[in-house]
């Protein structure tokens, strides 16, 4: 869907997501919408963003997006290459990343990540691509951000298997568990921003992309999503913005 003033929601949220993104911050990218949103800060508002894929990548600045963690490309452009066990037992469990990007196929109240199965374990309705280094990044990162497109059946009241923990079934579960990172700061959709709150952990809707309403938002959730009482709007992206996300995605 294209809006009336020239962009797709997918953009709206793309660049929302780059948008979380600083010049300072270590990055653990994730394949897909993370990554493009990861590839735009850098090109734009985060040149000094440092990029690591789990394959060993570290620094890398492809020229375009990789299609997987093992794209030649990363390889090509990093400022070096390190084996996967030094890039979670140096560079992520010991807490050097500062934030971990990250898609979902189920999410629920709590930022719990499902990217496992879809129904029963045993008898899955859909078996998922599963989890990858994403339980390591969500439990590691000094922080995560999600980017999910914002439906009901991506967003449930409890996800079918928690494949990567974001607060468990609240407040201090994480602490419980011994889990260092803060888990995940923000769900970023194609619809809005969604925070945890500070109290209770469960996601709160902070912030709306231009023409969304609360109630498109709560209708795309499935649980009764709760709205913060300072509900901010999203700035609108800037030409050059687009323009370097269409160029990433071969729409110039």
């Amino acid at each position: 869907m294209t809006t009336t003033t020239g962009y797709t929601a997918d953009e709206m949220m793309t660049v929302a997501a780059a948008h979380a993104l600083t010049s300072e911050m270590a990055c653990f990218v994730g394949i897909g919408l993370p990554s493009t949103a990861a590839n735009l800060a850098c090109r734009t508002h985060a040149p000094g963003l440092w990029m690591i894929y789990e394959s060993g990548t570290l620094g890398t600045r492809p020229g375009t997006l990789p299609l997987s963690i093992g794209d030649g490309v990363l390889a090509e452009t990093a400022d070096t290459v390190v084996s996967v066990p030094e890039v979670f037992n140096y560079w992520l469990q010991p807490g050097r990343i500062d934030v971990g990007f990250l898609g979902a196929a189920q999410i629920d109240r709590y930022a719990n990540i499902n990217t496992t199965v879809i129904g029963d374990y045993s008898d899955p309705k859909v078996r998922l691509p599963g989890a990858g280094g994403a339980p390591e990044i969500a439990a590691s990162c000094r922080e995560v951000v999600v980017v999910v497109r914002q439906s009901t059946r991506a967003f449930v009241d409890r996800v079918d298997f928690v494949t990567s923990m974001g607060h468990g079934r609240g407040a201090g579960d994480r602490e419980s568990l011994g889990l260092p990172g803060a888990g995940p700061t923000r769900v970023i959709t194609d619809l809005g921003v969604l925070k945890p709150d500070p109290q209770t952990r469960e996601l709160t809707l902070a912030q709306l992309h231009p023409g969304v309403t609360a109630e498109d938002a709560r209708a795309a959730t499935g649980w009764d999503l709760a709205v913060s009482p300072d509900l901010a709007t999203t700035p609108e992206p800037t030409a050059e913005e687009l323009a370097v996300l269409r160029s990433l995605s071969g729409r110039e």
